[in-house]
């Protein structure tokens, strides 16, 4: 380039110089030797929103911000002197009085004899970059969606408080948070309400910790929140059942009332681990413990879950063949009409035997089910195999009895679940007029309205609905009458204590009186002396089941009881 310039004659120099000045997108700045400023290109006017008449004459000083001292000049322009330029960042002031930052080159023009003629500026606003820095800052250790902390930021954040803890014999806490049925929530409402659904959870959290404490986000619907310095572990205790209390209430989601509760594992430092890792890991298996024992609920850690986890992961492993090995089976329990003392249907129930580790609760065995995904293969199991017994009663002897299958809210929540049904009926050649499926207030209320088109497209189909466990969920009234249900299975609990206790003898007469304005048929399960049958045919209630009527029986032993029975045994 200088070699080119050589080449050119003065004059084109400077229309040159001119060009590169007037186009460049650098702000430039000249000064005489006593820092007058001479000249200014257009890009400068565009930075510092001073005009080249405005600039023209002053000093540069009129850029100053006030947030350098005068140090900061001092040794700026000692820089200059002894070796001719400096480059640094410094934060300016535009003529709007907007302070912003840019990169800045000075460097000084000299004559033959060496004499300070100039000053030239070079500068470029770095704001953009400067915002774009903050935000890859903001990004490494923050959550973009909710605003916590996030995983990065939580171990760096532990790390240092373990220390602390260590180093002045401190306890802390470590909470391990996982949103209940938040997949049906995503699967059925779309992941935008998802998201919706944690930027609340996140603030409601929020509202609960003091400054000392944490709280990040793992990733999906799982959250970490420690409490250093505690004084006893009742404190993670007391700050867990707030969090549950606080997440029971329901989230207003674009006019939709959505319901989300959490299971909360508890970790204790130094009794339940010393470092980060094991902090994390017995949380996280006490909080799998809190869902296995009906979620919504909180677990401190305990040793013996490491034997639990250990048991869960076999099971997995033994469930996913348990189907190819017939290890599973399904037993029946009658459900009588209490006007007539008939038996109307019966209630299919899933059972695992397996030959080495013998019966498994169904209450384990369907929580690993769901939580793998197995539920999905085994759901179509017991449905195909209850049709093929309800065919197999039919044949025998008892043409109008219905059968009542459990649906999982996994297996509901598939978006093609009505077409299959009917295409599996229509393959089992069953009719739908004697199938009811039972469900939970749990599954069809986080989503009342999408569950209202769901239920209609089954009863089109001619299949009965019942809502299984009712009075243990959260039931909406004001969507209960616009569910287009056929009955409601009083939850056994309330049915217990019916003939001891008063408070659950007016549940269950609230529950059937409201069933009836509803043209609601009721069942009563768990029944298990006359003096509870008595007391629930008095007040009307329509269908009963439990171990009064008998415990539930293979279909062949259940075909006998049917062809023996003649109501009187109620009586």
């Amino acid at each position: 380039m200088i070699g080119l310039l050589k080449q050119l004659d003065a004059t084109n120099v400077i229309k040159i110089a001119l060009k590169v000045l007037e186009n460049s997108s650098e702000g430039v700045m000249i000064t005489d030797a006593h820092g007058r400023i001479l000249a200014v290109n257009p890009a400068f006017e565009i930075v510092t929103g001073y005009s080249a008449e405005e600039a023209i004459g002053n000093n540069p000083s009129i850029l100053q911000s006030g947030i350098h001292d005068k140090e900061f000049y001092h040794l700026m322009w000692k820089q200059i002197k002894e070796t001719g330029s400096w480059k640094g960042e410094i934060w300016n002031k535009r003529k709007n009085e907007e302070v912003y930052p840019e990169w800045l080159t000075i460097s000084k023009i000299v004559d033959e004899l060496g004499n300070v003629i100039n000053f030239v500026g070079v500068f470029s606003d770095i704001s953009d970059q400067k915002h774009s820095e903050k935000q890859l800052r903001y990004l490494a250790h923050f959550d973009s969606l909710t605003g916590v902390a996030n995983r990065y930021s939580l171990n760096k954040r532990l790390e240092g408080l373990i220390q602390t803890a260590e180093k002045y014999n401190q306890q802390l806490a470590l909470l391990f948070l996982d949103l209940d049925r938040f997949k049906q929530i995503n699967d059925t409402l779309g992941h935008n309400y998802g998201d919706m659904i944690l930027k609340q959870v996140s603030a409601r959290l929020k509202t609960l910790l003091k400054n000392k404490d944490m709280i990040a986000r793992l990733g999906g619907d799982e959250f970490v929140i420690i409490l250093p310095n505690l004084k006893h572990p009742k404190e993670a205790v007391r700050v867990a059942e707030k969090i549950i209390d606080a997440l029971s209430t329901s989230f207003l989601i674009e006019k939709n009332e959505v319901y989300v509760t959490s299971s909360i594992g508890i970790s204790l430092y130094p009794l339940d681990g010393k470092d980060m890792s094991a902090l994390l890991r017995n949380a996280d298996k006490a909080m799998y413990e809190a869902k296995a024992s009906g979620k919504n609920q909180y677990e401190l850690y305990q040793e013996e879950m490491h034997q639990n986890e250990s048991r869960r992961m076999l099971l997995e492993m033994k469930l996913r063949k348990a189907i190819d090995h017939n290890e599973l089976y399904l037993v029946y329990q009658p459900i009588v009409d209490t006007k007539s003392n008939e038996i109307v249907s019966v209630e299919a129930l899933a059972r695992w035997k397996h030959k080495e580790l013998g019966e498994i609760s169904p209450s384990e065995f369907i929580q690993i089910a769901e939580e793998t995904g197995l539920i999905i293969p085994i759901s179509e199991w017991i449905i195909q195999k209850a049709c093929e017994d309800l065919i197999y009663f039919q044949l025998n002897g008892f043409p109008k009895i219905r059968m009542a299958i459990n649906v999982s809210a996994v297996h509901f929540n598939q978006v093609g679940f009505v077409k299959s049904m009917n295409d599996l009926f229509q393959k089992m050649n069953v009719s739908t007029h004697q199938i009811e499926l039972e469900l939970t207030e749990s599954m069809i209320m986080p989503n009342a309205v999408e569950t209202v088109n769901k239920l209609v497209k089954l009863k089109q189909l001619g299949i009965k609905l019942s809502i299984d466990d009712f009075g243990t969920g959260y039931s909406s009234l004001s969507y209960l009458n616009r569910f287009p249900l056929d009955t409601l299975k009083i939850d056994q609990s309330f049915i217990k204590g019916v003939s001891a206790y008063k408070d659950d003898s007016s549940i269950v007469e609230a529950i059937i009186m409201m069933a009836q304005r509803l043209h609601l048929k009721v069942v009563a399960e768990g029944v298990e002396s006359k003096k509870q049958y008595d007391l629930l045919k008095k007040e009307s209630c329509d269908l009963i089941q439990g171990y009064y009527i008998t415990k539930p029986l293979p279909a062949n032993k259940l075909l006998e009881f049917l062809q023996c029975w003649d109501g009187e045994q109620l009586n």
